[in-house]
């Protein structure tokens, strides 16, 4: 089989400008393809040619083999790289790729059919000796009997039984919660795969979730690359990955690189693919360290692709695994390093999600004003964004991965904490704040952490352990500084006054902000400039000590204050926003008008949509009485759905939504009537 010479990358963000990268550096000629909501995306600029996918709606862009293999065609295309998620593992696809006399870089069709149903996996790999959890398939409309659901036993796991990504998984602690949370499951899994199938598994309190990188070519090799701890999780998508894992002795990884070989060789794998697995309390779960005795460890499923997280596997073994992918779907063996790799040093990788922490990760969505990162040793990033990006909500969220490598677990932890706390985002709310607490967190330093970490450390004080509750007062009044360093640079005369010209010296400028729904009023007058500048200041009323200004410019502002120097960096954009970032963090700003205008009041009792989004459902219908916490409106928006619920018992007086329509932040989307609650 010749080598490549020109590939498609059948994806986007991210993943397809790391393809890009490492198809640069082995003069492989690369073709992306965009919706037209990327079209001005950096993948695509990446690439050397470009074709246009009609529409923005997965089901027509990268989810249409048909419209991709006609890309490489049109391209003269030879080979197809799926990237992780959409066509990655549908054997369908792969077939027609092979068809088309495309080279597709992946797995056989047959190993991804066989690994496509979790439920096919599960038989197989019992049968293939690998350790696997009590389930329950479930056909059609009818509920589990009883017994098979006393034989699992509470707390289980509803889970779709195609795709990946936590998408169609819920947990079900009491009988009676299961019917509403399979007709979910069934709903989220047919929306991201196409099939609603889902089957129920025993779920284990708190385990460690570990993977194993395995790789094979197609003259009969088939090796481990080592294991990646993936515990911390929210809605059972990853967040956090690393590699090694702190809880893996030199036994367990031999054991668990022996099941994955298993798994592997059951379905004739060749290529990237990763064999998940969770480990109970013998592996070192439930936040502690792994102790004597023999480890429990339960196939979970094969990804049969490239994972987000291969990055940590790339640093510490110092393979390009993407450059393998290509070698092997060219025909070529794995190259003697592979077989001989080892471990070197610790890699930590962080996904940076454009969502919203304090309500619940719901979906953000914007357009990043800033967006930039320290450049700092060990550090690396897969971003699919760049400042001016817009984030929207047909795709998945997240927006780049961080990643740090270094010669201990703890080197990489520091280094990547530093990286995202020195990280410039504005203009879409992020996990950042989240990821930062978590790294400097007491337990994941010491190696604590399992599936449970994020429900025993709660987020919001994670996202706010790290940052000085000053921040957001001394952001203030950088932001009301430099505004005034603006309009005096802006004036046609008397630039040279601190204040600029006014009618009355000596009285107070003031404006006023708001930060994360709080106000902070700021007061401040120049009182020389002689040198330092002399200016006192008060926010909110209590007075800011030791004030002396060394620099102020409509960007930067350096101070110091009660004998601590301060360099707070500011940038104003349209709508009066200021986004200001120092050493405590960031801090986004809105400018309130001093003469501000009548505003729109809600009715009483509506319920605003939390993000934007598609209607899914609308639950009720007009004049029903509901009790509090009865689902009113379900939204979906990438390919998660959330429901929005009664706030209190009442009568819903008003929809104003219907299944379908398009809805952005603070839509209303129904009005509940507690008043009217009482009357017949």
């Amino acid at each position: 089989m010749p080598p490549i010479s020109k590939l498609l990358i059948a994806n986007r963000g991210e993943i397809a400008a790391r393809i890009i990268r490492t198809a640069r550096a082995m003069d492989i000629a690369t073709v992306a393809v965009f919706s037209a909501a990327d079209a001005g995306a950096p993948y695509v600029r990446a690439a050397d040619e470009a074709v246009p996918l009609a529409g923005n709606a997965p089901a027509d862009t990268y989810l249409n083999g048909t419209a991709i293999i006609a890309a490489a065609r049109r391209t003269g295309a030879d080979a197809v790289h799926p990237g992780y998620g959409f066509l990655s593992e549908n054997a369908a696809f792969a077939t027609a790729c092979a068809s088309a006399g495309l080279i597709f870089v992946g797995p056989p069709p047959q190993a991804i059919e066989a690994m496509g149903s979790k439920i096919a996996a599960k038989e197989l790999m019992a049968a293939a000796g690998v350790p696997v959890l009590p389930s329950i398939t479930i056909t059609g409309d009818e509920p589990p009997s009883a017994a098979d659901i006393d034989r699992i036993g509470f707390p289980l796991l509803v889970k779709a039984a195609f795709g990946g990504g936590g998408r169609g998984m819920r947990v079900v602690t009491r009988r009676g919660d299961l019917e509403a949370a399979l007709a979910a499951a069934r709903r989220e899994a047919a929306a991201a795969f196409g099939d609603g199938t889902v089957f129920l598994e025993r779920c284990l309190d708190a385990p460690r979730h570990i993977e194993v990188q395995i790789f094979g070519d197609t003259h009969g090799t088939l090796v481990h690359l080592f294991e990646r701890e993936c515990s911390i999780q929210r809605r059972y998508q990853k967040i956090i990955e690393e590699a090694p894992s702190p809880a893996v002795g030199g036994a367990l990884r031999q054991e668990l690189g022996e099941a994955a070989i298993s798994a592997g060789k059951a379905i004739g794998y060749t290529g990237a693919g990763t064999v998940e697995f969770v480990v109970d309390s013998a592996g070192g779960s439930g936040g502690s360290p792994p102790r004597a005795g023999p480890a429990r460890f339960y196939f979970l499923e094969v990804n049969t692709r490239l994972q987000v997280e291969h990055p940590v596997t790339e640093l510490v073994t110092g393979l390009d695994l993407v450059a393998l992918q290509l070698q092997v779907a060219g025909g070529q063996p794995l190259p003697p390093e592979v077989r001989l790799a080892s471990l070197t040093g610790h890699a930590i990788e962080a996904r940076l999600y454009a969502e919203d922490v304090a309500a619940g990760f719901l979906p953000a969505t914007g357009t990043l004003r800033a967006f930039s990162l320290p450049d700092l040793p060990g550090i690396r990033v897969d971003a699919g964004v760049t400042a001016g990006s817009h984030v929207g909500l047909h795709y998945d969220a997240m927006l780049a991965k961080v990643v740090a490598h270094g010669p201990t677990r703890d080197v990489a932890r520091r280094r990547l904490a530093r990286c995202l706390a020195e990280t410039r985002l504005h203009g879409v709310t992020s996990n950042r704040d989240l990821l930062v607490g978590i790294l400097r967190e007491t337990d994941f330093a010491s190696g604590q952490t399992d599936t449970g970490y994020l429900g025993r450390h709660d987020p919001g004080q994670l996202a706010a352990s790290w940052r000085d509750p000053a921040a957001p007062r001394l952001h203030a009044l950088a932001a009301a500084l430099a505004g005034q360093a603006a309009r005096r640079a802006a004036a046609p005369v008397l630039r040279t006054i601190p204040s600029g010209w006014r009618n009355v010296p000596s009285a107070d400028q003031h404006v006023t902000f708001e930060a994360g729904g709080a106000q902070l009023e700021v007061r401040y007058r120049f009182t020389g400039w002689a040198g330092p500048g002399q200016v006192t200041a008060e926010v909110d009323g209590e007075l800011v000590t030791g004030l002396v200004l060394r620099d102020v410019t409509p960007e930067l502002v350096v101070a110091d204050i009660a004998g601590v120097r301060r360099e707070i960096s500011v940038r104003q954009s349209a709508g009066g926003v200021w986004d200001v970032d120092s050493h405590l963090g960031s801090t986004e700003l809105t400018e309130r008008p001093r003469f501000p205008g009548p505003l729109a009041r809600a009715t009483p009792g509506s319920l605003l949509a939390p993000m934007p989004g598609t209607v899914v459902r609308v639950e009720v219908a007009p004049g029903a009485r509901v009790t509090a916490g009865t689902p009113i409106v379900v939204l979906e928006a990438m390919k998660m759905e959330h429901s929005v619920r009664a706030p209190h018992d009442g009568v819903v007086t008003d929809l104003e939504v219907t299944g379908g329509q398009q809805v952005d932040v603070g839509t209303v989307l129904a009005v509940v009537d507690a008043l009217a609650a009482g009357h017949g």
